[in-house]
């Protein structure tokens, strides 16, 4: 019996769709990377019985990075970053450990089918997935055919069924230009991202941005809310006069009429045209018109379209939406959310999705009333050939879905009816009117037949009063004629629904990528989401667009991201060679770095404008190991110190507060230390601000506290301060925080893991001597006496904190409130690491001699 290696793209996916081809019969455990499962069944394939098995990744396996020494911002000049910079790829998600995983269920296997969204990026996945499992799959016999791949749109029975009797092959086109998108917008990204934020952040201290970044499609997503900034900071706005007059064709009723010149800019010839209507005293009808109109139904909906309704009209960010979308089509309730097609294909059974709802209270009686007497074709939109629109595939409740993702289901629910009912057909009145020698109309509509705005009520026809029946040549009187004065008024901040409107135009992003590119320029303080979804420039974000175009425009146009856009789906469609178009686009921006680079200082200008030189910054904080003179600390993001004296900048951790740590100085450089605390229930450590840019040990990198630092002596160092080994990570040390009496504490070096212990003693210090049992440093612990816990009325005590009796329910294991970025999980030992070195935590090696305390703490934490 042969044996099938399925995988999904996401493990929700995988069991829905293992459920449906094994009708319910399989088996299920849990993969060895702990967030992947595996679900086995035996069926049939190709004519054969087979056993099957049926997993998934979690998004992409792999990611593009560059080697080791080219990521170190301080090394590498930014210009080596296009051409001679090497890159690989890198485990996305090294904790995972998915290449093990799929290697592990992929051995001794026969075939494998793909299951991956239908898209280039599901592509791309298909052919990392390859490359990880093509090795241990057992060899074809032959021309024997392994490699399979599935096409589906939803997570329906018929889809699903039907997708696994029509197996197809991946895409390598589609995949390579995953690639060289991911390529370009690495290379490009980073280059210019790593030169312009160190040069201004090394210049200015208030820009409050960690990373000015610049990437081929942020930055024209930027460019186009800063025009529109311009052009609302450039309006100059003009009084204009308006001639507005009223009817009375009954006497209990009044009409007000438009004037057909609409508007004049002059207020002696508005006042002029006033004056000769003002003599009539009565309106003659010219003529009378009727009309019957058509509002067309809606396109069926595809990506852009879902995101711009619910910026607009839901109040969800496109982020935030997308997220929504993907989570209700894992769960089966909407078909594939990611696609720019509007029209459904010949085959597509829409009466069978219209059943589905036919028993919504919301929709009931218009779903049944289409259902009776017939659907209409939805209108002929465009075929990207991708996925069919966005469809719901089964009935759902709110009390199903939850807030947010009812609210997205609901519209799509709706506009998905609205593409197969009647047009709403209307008819309209139009009189004309003339007041002496001026020309008056007035419109009216009255609504035949409601059409799909029965389901989508807000595009209904507005209700109006009805206009009188009249015919030509009758007269009514004038009960007022007047002028209206009024200016004209700038255009508002752009909305997220305009601004996907403008990218999708000039072909910025993807329908997958839009929703990034928006959060990021968001996330990077360029622009601020105001009431309305409205997005204003921050000074950053406007500054930057500036100083692009006075260097060169091409870099905030949408003109080249279009280009290269074009070009990387011509490598899609096998159309364009995926080695030229990247050589070609490199070769672009490298020219055009090389000039950014040269001209700088012509945004300079523009930033000293806006902007705080770094010397004007901050307060004073703590001294310079050089001069002696006090530092400023510069709080606006990246926090960091800066000696005006020195001209120096030094970074520190960020997302926590720094303060002077009692004026101690660091043994090595004279330079005083800082306490950087992430609050009272995370973690704090003091640090050198020299040691912690300029590593002072061959053992040490670069970001590292005292608590990791390995200096024999110093008082403040890893080797007088630390522990044991830490009960979670391996790499990671429990180190003594000296600060945090009287609720005492000792804290992971490398990760968030805290134990707390000894509460109101009155000193606490780490002994040189360590436990004979497990290693780890011994602690003297001093308590008042009125508040010791220890027997006998003692006040003091030395033992080990993991294996001492005494000690048993004096200590506590929590994790910080707030994991940071520095906190590295660390991922081999790191030799001479002073007292944690050799130090293991008892009770996890020693099956015969468990030690209570460690048992509960290891207990408590999984």
């Amino acid at each position: 019996m042969r044996t099938i290696l399925m995988v999904a793209e996401k493990p929700s996916l995988a069991q829905s769709i293992a459920k449906i081809l094994s009708r319910g019969n399989m088996s299920s455990r849990k993969g060895l990377n702990g967030a992947c499962s595996v679900h086995e069944y035996t069926g049939s394939f190709v004519g054969q019985s087979a056993h099957f098995k049926m997993t998934s990744v979690c998004g992409h396996v792999m990611t593009l990075d560059f080697i080791g020494k080219y990521n170190s911002w301080d090394k590498v000049d930014p210009a080596e970053l296009f051409s001679k910079a090497p890159t690989e790829k890198k485990e996305a998600n090294p904790k995972l450990t998915m290449v093990k995983f799929l290697q592990v269920e992929g051995r001794g296997c026969d075939c494998i089918v793909l299951w991956l969204d239908c898209d280039k990026e599901g592509e791309n996945i298909c052919f990392e997935v390859l490359d990880a499992v093509l090795p241990v799959m057992n060899k074809p016999r032959g021309t024997e055919k392994t490699i399979y791949r599935a096409k589906f749109s939803s997570i329906t029975d018929t889809d699903i069924c039907n997708a696994m009797n029509h197996l197809g092959e991946p895409n390598r086109n589609e995949a390579l230009s995953v690639d060289a998108r991911q390529e370009l917008d690495l290379r490009i990204g980073c280059a210019f991202t790593r030169f312009q934020t160190k040069y201004f952040q090394g210049k200015y201290g208030n820009l409050d941005s960690s990373l000015i970044s610049f990437g081929p499609c942020q930055t024209p997503t930027l460019g186009f809310c800063v025009e529109r900034h311009d052009k609302i900071q450039s309006f100059k706005p003009e009084t204009y006069w308006v001639l507005q007059a009223k009817v009375n064709p009954e006497k209990e009723s009044s009409l007000t009429l438009d004037w057909d010149r609409v508007r004049v800019f002059d207020r002696e010839v508005a006042q002029m045209f006033l004056n000769i209507t003002k003599t009539a005293k009565e309106a003659k009808v010219e003529s009378v018109s009727k009309k019957e109109k058509v509002k067309q139904r809606p396109l069926a909906l595809n990506t852009v379209e879902m995101l711009r309704v619910a910026s607009a009209a839901l109040g969800v960010g496109p982020q935030h939406a997308m997220q929504i979308a993907e989570r209700l089509y894992t769960q089966g309730y909407i078909s594939y959310p990611r696609t720019e097609t509007t029209h459904y294909p010949e085959n597509f059974d829409l009466k069978g999705c219209l059943r589905q709802q036919a028993n919504n209270p919301y929709w009931a009686d218009t779903v049944k009333a289409l259902l009776s007497e017939g659907i209409n074709r939805p209108r002929k939109g465009h075929d990207a050939g991708d996925h069919p629109p966005i469809t719901p595939m089964r009935a759902a409740t709110e009390a199903e879905l939850g807030g947010d993702g009812w609210q997205l289901y609901e519209y799509i629910t709706r506009h998905f009816i609205a593409t197969v009912s009647a047009d709403c057909r209307y008819l309209q009145t139009t009189i004309a009117f003339s007041i002496g020698p001026e020309r008056f109309t007035c419109i009216g509509k009255v609504v035949i037949s409601p059409g799909f705005t029965e389901v989508m009520p807000w595009h209904s026809i507005p209700l109006e009063e009805s206009l009188p029946h009249c015919q030509k040549g009758d007269l009514f009187p004038v009960s007022e004629i007047k002028l209206l004065e009024k200016q004209t008024s700038p255009p508002d901040y752009l909305t997220e629904a305009e601004l996907i409107t403008l990218m999708e135009k000039h072909g910025i992003g993807t329908d997958a990528s839009i929703p990034v590119h928006i959060n990021n320029i968001c996330q990077r303080n360029y622009v601020t989401v105001e009431s309305g979804r409205r997005l204003k420039p921050t000074n950053l974000g406007i500054v930057l667009v500036h100083g692009y175009y006075k260097i060169d425009a091409e870099l905030v146009l949408p003109t080249i991201r279009s280009a290269v856009e074009k070009q990387l789906n011509l490598i899609a469609l096998g159309k364009a060679n995926y080695h030229q178009v990247l050589e070609h686009t490199l070769d672009i921006f490298k020219r055009k770095f090389h000039y950014f680079v040269d001209s700088i200082a012509g945004m300079d200008e523009l930033m000293e404008v806006s902007f705080s030189p770094l010397a004007a910054t901050g307060k004073p904080l703590s001294r310079c190991g050089k001069c002696h003179r006090f530092m400023k600390y510069i709080q606006a993001k990246p926090s960091r110190l800066h000696c005006s004296h020195c001209d120096d900048t030094y970074s520190l951790p960020q997302n926590g507060t720094i303060k002077l740590y009692k004026e101690l100085r660091c043994p090595l450089d004279d330079f005083e230390l800082v306490l950087w605390s992430s609050g009272s229930r995370g973690k704090s450590y003091p640090l050198c601000p020299y040691c912690y840019n300029h590593p002072p040990f061959r053992d040490m990198k670069k970001g590292m506290g005292c608590n990791e630092c390995t200096h024999p002596t110093c008082q403040h160092s890893l080797g007088m301060l630390g522990i044991g080994q830490c009960v979670e990570c391996e790499s990671g040390v429990l180190v003594l925080d000296p600060t945090s009496g009287p609720k005492w504490k000792m804290a992971c070096n490398k990760c968030n893991v805290i134990v707390h212990f000894f509460e109101n003693a009155h000193r606490v210090r780490v002994s040189p001597e360590t436990c004979e049992v497990c290693e780890a440093a011994l602690v003297d612990v001093d308590f008042n006496k009125a508040k010791s816990p220890l027997p006998g009325d003692e006040t003091q005590h030395s033992g080990c904190v993991f294996c001492d009796p005494v000690f048993q329910d004096l200590v506590e294991l929590k994790h910080a409130a707030m994991r940071h970025p520095m906190h590295r999980g660390g991922q081999g030992r790191r030799q001479g690491r002073g007292r944690g070195k050799g130090r293991r935590p008892g009770g996890r090696l020693n099956p015969k001699k468990p030690k209570d305390k460690m048992a509960a703490l290891a207990a408590y934490f999984v």
